[in-house]
């Protein structure tokens, strides 16, 4: 402990600029006393520790060299919650035991603010896995929340709060827009319009994102990588606008036109991935095929309904081969796109692109909460059909 101190003391002092005769003088010791400490000859009387940490600006923790071990241990346990969350895609593996494993966290560390976010997320999936997210038709024949239902799940409850009170101190950041990009979601679903349009203010317009702003920060080889990263997010963005889209429109559209359009949605990734190789992108396209099949039924075109359903289990084994650890690729290999990095999925896990087995296409069919599910499970699923592809689907 004398060591680290005194180590640690030096340091600071030598971080700011001062002589051990400042210190000194600033604590009302000996010049000689300061310099024992920093030889680790001995070290500040405990009455002393408050006024050397203020001194330097430094917490307790960080003059006793325990900061980043305790940093370290919240690191830690936050990737073991999100990893523990990740299983729970769309359906409760083990929910109860994240919530309460999150709880525990921020026993040991009250307040801190990454394992709050973790706890945040995870009763935000757990209203979604416990329950489901649940829609009407308004008197337009519009897709609208099921807001009055939404606002009896406690999860989301008191995921709402947490959110907001993290959001009153949080620095702008990746954690902070994280919350962001939940909170509104969770103010739509529970109706709350204008609190969602107020926390989303100051969010920057899309060319003022970072996958733009890199373009312009960047030159040469890495500039051209940079273009293909932004391809990419407008490619997958663009789809889930147009699936959105088709969605709230509800009643206002025909199956065909919903169809045509899940189609040119699933044809925008061709524009870009023009060889076929989407990486771990062929997920979200595997659920684009998922849905098409719904609306394919609805226009009365079951054998198109099954070829999406087919193409669909194609992508999810192309997303499984971006898993695979022995997959030794590491760029997409597209002319648009062969100086951008491919994200290695096994490595990271993903949120919005969880590692899962295929057998999750029959489980979270069609993956999009859309008013016409009740009407097309039923039909579909009595086709001799629907029980080779859930075979398959097990099979991998």
């Amino acid at each position: 402990m004398n060591i680290e101190i005194g180590k640690t003391v030096r340091e600071l002092r030598r971080r700011d600029g001062r002589t051990q005769e400042d210190l000194a003088q600033a604590l009302g010791v000996s010049p000689q006393a300061v310099s024992r400490w920093e030889q680790g000859g001995a070290y500040p009387d405990m009455e002393l520790i408050p006024s050397v940490a203020n001194y330097f600006g430094v917490t307790i923790d960080q003059l006793f060299g325990y900061e980043n071990d305790r940093e370290k241990k919240v690191d830690e346990t936050v990737k073991r919650l999100r990893d523990m969350n990740f299983k729970n895609n769309g359906v409760d593996v083990n929910i109860t035991e994240c919530i309460a494993a999150a709880r525990e966290a921020l026993i040991e560390f009250p307040g801190n603010e990454k394992i709050t976010l973790c706890l945040a997320s995870i009763l935000y999936n757990a209203g979604y896995v416990r329950y489901g997210e649940y829609h009407l038709t308004d008197e337009e024949g519009f897709d609208v929340y099921d807001a009055e239902l939404h606002r009896t799940y406690a999860e989301w409850r008191e995921a709402i709060k947490l959110y907001e009170k993290l959001l009153e101190t949080m620095k702008p950041g990746e954690t902070r827009g994280q919350a962001i990009r939940e909170l509104t979601q969770l103010y739509l679903n529970t109706g709350e319009h204008e609190r969602a349009k107020e926390v989303i203010k100051e969010l920057p317009h899309l060319y003022e994102s970072y996958e733009f702003l890199r373009i312009n920060a960047s030159d040469g080889k890495e500039r051209a990588a940079a273009y293909g990263d932004a391809l990419i997010q407008a490619v997958c963005h663009s789809a889930g606008l147009i699936v959105g889209t088709v969605i709230a429109y509800n009643e206002n559209m025909t199956y065909a036109d919903k169809a045509k359009s899940i189609e040119n949605a699933i044809k925008l990734f061709d524009l870009v991935f023009t060889d076929g190789n989407c990486g771990h992108h062929s997920y979200y396209i595997a659920r684009i095929y998922t849905l098409l099949s719904v609306y394919l039924w609805l226009a009365d075109k079951h054998d198109e309904a099954f070829d999406a359903l087919n193409k669909s289990l194609e992508q999810f084994k192309a997303y499984e081969k971006c898993c695979d650890e022995k997959c030794d690729c590491a760029y997409y290999t597209a002319p648009l796109l062969k100086y951008t990095e491919l994200e290695k999925i096994q490595a990271t896990p993903n949120s919005e692109y969880p590692h899962t087995s295929a057998y999750s296409l029959v489980e979270d069919w069609p993956w999009w909460s859309v008013p016409e599910y009740d009407t097309v499970k039923p039909q579909i699923q009595a086709d001799p059909r629907w029980e080779k592809w859930v075979k398959t689907c097990k099979e991998g």
